[in-house]
């Protein structure tokens, strides 16, 4: 099943937890983390995971995960894996046969 809950912002999950957004981020960085970081993580598993397991449109999975243009994700995934989502699919799914 395709997931499509988009992910919080900061504001939100401060407010889940009971605490400041501003404590929020001390608390991040005193852990040697940010929430942007975090957050990055999640896109970058939901990525993986979606590219490797689904055949959801490279575009729609971008906006899904929030980024504004696919030109952006691109960016991001080859950051993070160092190819890009079309042929990280590729390898995946031939790795499958």
């Amino acid at each position: 099943a395709r997931r499509t809950a988009r992910l919080p912002e900061l504001p939100e999950v401060a407010a889940r937890l009971a605490v400041s957004p501003a404590t929020l981020r001390r608390r991040l960085s005193a852990e040697g983390t940010s929430f942007q970081r975090l957050k990055d993580a999640v896109r970058r598993d939901e990525a993986v995971s979606s590219l490797a397991e689904g055949d959801e449109p490279i575009a729609d999975l971008a906006v899904r995960l929030g980024f504004s243009e696919d030109t952006a994700f691109h960016r991001a995934f080859r950051r993070w894996t160092g190819t890009t989502p079309g042929a990280y699919r590729h390898e995946t799914w031939s790795q499958q046969i």
